[in-house]
């Protein structure tokens, strides 16, 4: 943690939440509870509620699920950092915060990231003064040429890189850096011969962070050089493979999906045409860890890659890494256009919105681009088509998605519905070895998370019922500890609850605030979030009976799966036994 969590609790208990939401979202009082429209995303009925009461000092939205602290109101409206949001309303509050305290370790490796922060922020201004001067009348030329207004320019901070393979090494000395930061920007290469731009002749495209840091850039070459698009060189401040284009504006969209394109000026094209919700991969093919950010803003994502051939094997690689991250996926059809740039500019947005409402689905899209690769009229192609279809929605884990699959599939490609399914099920269950049958590995992993799902709801449940009713935890504080619960945030969140359940004092609100990064912020307000309906006292006692059980079975569960002495694993069966059959109210 950046702060004490003492005066993290000082700071939000200082910051009455309404006063500080007031300010931005007109809020109606509902008994105890203030209601507004969500600011995170369009409605038209509020909502977004806001509560502020000795344990609960917090907001959270029922549409969206967006909720937290006072702190993370800030850093989502305002684009703060943590330490950027404490710092406002301690200052608001008067209070006068400590100087964080870094080891040697750390406090090098920060200074050379604001170091490095600091030379791309320098690079950025430079360009985008040279695109508009003499020197970059070329680029500024080819821009205008893409139809990109003076705005869409500014906005996204395009610049030129000067022919001259030293132009932007002179500047940035004249600065004051020391080759050895700007080595480690990964804008220059530093030999013994002399020095040389990673970047010229180019026209600039400055990517950043979601805090609207440059961190990185692409640049398109003027002329025929070769490669056309580059990209900077990963850095202490830039990993391509977690860094998507477009984001940092993209991630305030109100609406339910992003928009996943394949370069910089789809995304341009798609935000100067109103659709300001797109982003794209840096010149590279979508991983996981892409997929794991874009979860973090949404759960629906538009593929709107080129219609050749390459940009549809592209959406075929990219649907399943985006359904394993729990993305739902939808393909944009742009035929007979090759990408959105040069749909917009022939039809306009509003063509492009009509596709965009009739994106195919992009299960569905799979299977209709696999029986292109199958002759349905010969028998032999027939049936590899059908086993093949088969696997993939034996992949599902949750039936109805399963049924509705068959369903629709069978009926699109004229199938047998029963036999598809029969085949379904069959794969379901094995897979074909070469005289043998073995459980299908595909289907074991969705099982492990639905267990995993269970355990995080249990845990869930738990504390948010001990936040409430306080006076249950001598029930289970010999039972079960903070150790029990693996995975963020429910572990520091228990962490902390028990300690404040130990002093007597439940905090909300400081334990949201406890987290440093806004998602996770999200995520322990999540735990926390008011429930549909209060259960009765008998049934609140076997919930949170049932719920201890769940979580240390699965907590000794684990610790068997990693212990390799006999004697302890016998204990930590023997353990497991005893905890089916608890009763913490007996």
């Amino acid at each position: 943690m950046l702060y004490p969590q003492e005066i993290i609790e000082q700071v939000i208990e200082a910051n009455n939440i309404v006063d500080v939401i007031s300010g931005y979202v007109k809020l109606t009082k509902k008994g105890s509870t203030y209601f507004g429209l969500c600011p995170f995303h369009n409605e038209k009925t509020p909502s977004f509620s806001v509560t502020d009461n000795g344990d609960k000092r917090m907001y959270y939205c029922f549409g969206c699920h967006a909720g937290g602290s006072v702190i993370t109101f800030l850093m989502k409206y305002e684009n703060y950092s943590y330490k950027e949001a404490v710092k406002v309303l301690a200052d608001r509050a008067g209070i006068a915060l400590p100087q964080p305290v870094y080891s040697r370790e750390e406090t090098e490796k920060n200074r050379k990231k604001e170091q490095i922060l600091s030379v791309y922020k320098d690079a950025a201004y430079y360009y985008y003064y040279l695109l508009k001067s003499q020197r970059g009348q070329m680029a500024y030329q080819y821009l205008q040429k893409r139809q990109l207004s003076e705005k869409t320019i500014r906005d996204f901070g395009l610049g030129y890189s000067d022919k001259y393979r030293d132009d932007l090494y002179r500047y940035v000395k004249s600065k004051g850096y020391t080759d050895e930061i700007l080595k480690e920007t990964g804008l220059f290469a530093i030999r013994e011969r002399g020095v040389y731009d990673y970047f010229y002749n180019r026209v600039m495209f400055p990517i950043m962070d979601t805090r609207n840091r440059v961190i990185a850039f692409g640049g398109r070459v003027m002329g025929d050089g070769q490669p056309k698009y580059l990209n900077s060189p990963e850095s202490p401040v830039f990993e391509k493979r977690k860094t998507l284009y477009g984001l940092h504006i993209a991630r305030r969209h109100k609406g339910s999906e992003l928009i996943l394109c394949e370069g910089y000026m789809d995304v341009i094209s798609l935000h100067q045409a109103g659709f300001s919700n797109a982003v794209a991969s840096l010149g590279t093919a979508l991983t996981a860890s892409h997929a794991a950010v874009l979860k973090k803003y949404t759960s629906k994502v538009v593929l709107s890659y080129d219609s050749d051939s390459a940009g549809k094997n592209a959406a075929l690689r990219a649907i399943p890494i985006l359904r394993d991250a729990g993305l739902q996926t939808r393909v944009i059809d742009l035929a007979p256009y090759k990408d959105p740039d040069e749909l917009i500019k022939a039809e306009g947005s509003s063509s492009y919105e009509e596709r965009l409402q009739k994106a195919r689905n992009g299960f569905l899209f799979e299977i209709d681009m696999l029986s292109g690769s199958y002759d349905l009229k010969d028998p032999q192609g027939q049936t590899d088509f059908y086993n093949e279809t088969a696997k993939r929605i034996s992949r599902f884990s949750d039936e109805i998605e399963r049924e509705n699959y068959l369903k629709s599939i069978s009926r699109q490609f004229h199938l047998d519905y029963q036999l598809l399914k029969d085949r379904t099920l069959w794969l379901a269950l094995h897979r074909e070895g070469s005289d043998s049958y073995e459980p299908v590995p595909e289907m074991r992993r969705p099982v492990r998370k639905e267990l995993q799902a269970g355990a995080a709801e249990s845990q869930k449940m738990l504390l948010s019922y001990l936040a409430d009713h306080p006076s249950f935890y001598h029930r289970i504080e010999h039972v079960l500890e903070a150790k029990d619960f693996v995975s963020e945030p429910y572990a520091s969140s228990a962490r902390i609850l028990f300690e404040q359940l130990r002093r007597g004092k439940v905090s909300i609100s400081a334990i949201i605030g406890s987290f440093d990064e806004e998602e996770m912020q999200e995520e322990a307000a999540g735990i926390f979030s008011p429930s549909d309906a209060e259960p009765e006292a008998g049934e609140l006692q076997r919930l949170l009976n049932d719920c201890v059980i769940r979580i240390k079975r699965n907590s000794l569960s684990r610790q068997l799966e990693e212990e390799t002495d006999l004697t302890r694993v016998l204990q930590l069966k023997k353990e497991q036994e005893q905890f089916t059959h608890l009763d913490l109210f007996a």
